[in-house]
């Protein structure tokens, strides 16, 4: 009877020592799996998956001493993305991990994962700030110059237009009111008054684009290579000289910004004509050849020792430097003056 009793009490034990190691066992795993699978929510709830993948470890180390590498590497990972949510729970969870460093000395790096996150986090919102804070100073900078292009259209349109104006209504009055006056001198004053009124409408253009703004329409197209002709026409009815327009080869593609060059450069040769060689003829010339154009604009008016380069000039020059091009000028052998502006085609 006593056998009996003493194999029950060793059975007993045996089943009772099976029972226990099946459910530690099942208890590590779960513990395992609640310090690792936490890990999917890391970028969508960075918070509670780090709390969570922390507690689980330290559970884990303090119950049954057997660290999960697993467990550790998702805790640091955990504690990374806690510091780039919040400084002080990052900190907060990683304080109990130094408390079982002996069991896990790897957890001695749980403030410098939390820190690294801290870092980085830092970092980027720098970033950010730094970004935000040149998109503001680029729209400071371009507020400034708005601002300084209205004032400059205000004073254009306040000052010169105005008096370019009173310039066309004094000449149409002179014309009108003056009592036997001679068809030429008529003809003068009415191209003077032309000339301002021509004058007034490119005076509009350029106000149209120093106060052209992103929410405004489209402004006006600037002149180009179509309008030579009427360009020319003017410039003959205003000088009463013979004014030609002599094309050569065939003509080019070129830029818009280098057709709004060749005209602008015709139109101050022409301007420059008529205000120091009255009368003068003139002729204009395009030859195309190659691939660059060639515009000469050439008077027959009196000498000229010493020519003295104005801004006219300069800015004929400027505009054939800005598209690639070259601009020459000079007195020519007896008498008269050239424009010569050699200017690139179109690129492909």
């Amino acid at each position: 009877m006593t056998c009996v009793n003493g194999r029950a009490v060793a059975g007993l034990l045996v089943v009772a020592a099976f029972v226990l190691g099946v459910s530690t066992s099942l208890a590590m795993a779960l513990v395992g799996l609640a310090a690792t699978l936490p890990l999917v929510l890391l970028w969508s709830q960075r918070a509670a998956a780090g709390v969570l993948v922390t507690v689980a470890t330290v559970l884990s180390l303090t119950a049954f001493q057997d660290p999960s590498y697993a467990g550790l590497i998702a805790t640091m990972v955990a504690l990374f993305r806690l510091g780039e949510t919040s400084e002080r729970l990052a900190l907060a969870c990683s304080i109990p991990c130094l408390a079982l460093i002996v069991h896990a000395p790897v957890l001695a790096l749980a403030p410098s994962a939390a820190m690294a996150g801290i870092t980085w986090q830092a970092r980027r919102k720098a970033q950010v700030s730094a970004a935000a804070r040149d998109v503001i100073e680029e729209n400071l900078l371009r507020r400034s110059a708005a601002g300084e292009r209205a004032r400059i259209a205000r004073e254009l349109h306040d000052v010169v237009a105005h008096h370019i104006s009173m310039v066309a209504v004094q000449a149409e009055a002179a014309r009108l009111a003056t009592p036997g006056l001679p068809q030429a001198g008529a003809d003068r004053l009415r191209a003077i008054g032309d000339t301002a009124r021509s004058a007034l409408t490119e005076m509009r253009r350029l106000l149209g684009v120093l106060r052209e703004d992103t929410d405004q329409p489209e402004r006006v197209p600037q002149p180009g290579l179509r309008e030579l002709n009427a360009l020319v026409d003017t410039a003959r009815a205003a000088s009463g000289g013979a004014t030609r327009l002599i094309l050569r080869g065939t003509p080019i593609a070129l830029d818009p910004v280098a057709e709004l060059a060749a005209y602008r450069i015709v139109q101050e040769a022409l301007t420059n004509v008529r205000r120091h060689a009255p009368g003068a003829a003139v002729d204009v010339e395009f030859d195309y050849g190659g691939d660059a154009l060639r515009v000469v604009v050439r008077d027959n008016g009196p000498a000229v020792e010493t020519p003295i380069e104005g801004l006219g000039l300069v800015g004929m020059r400027e505009r054939a430097y800005a598209v690639g091009g070259t601009l020459r000028t000079g007195a020519l052998r007896g008498g008269g003056f050239m424009v010569e502006a050699i200017l690139p085609g179109k690129t492909a």
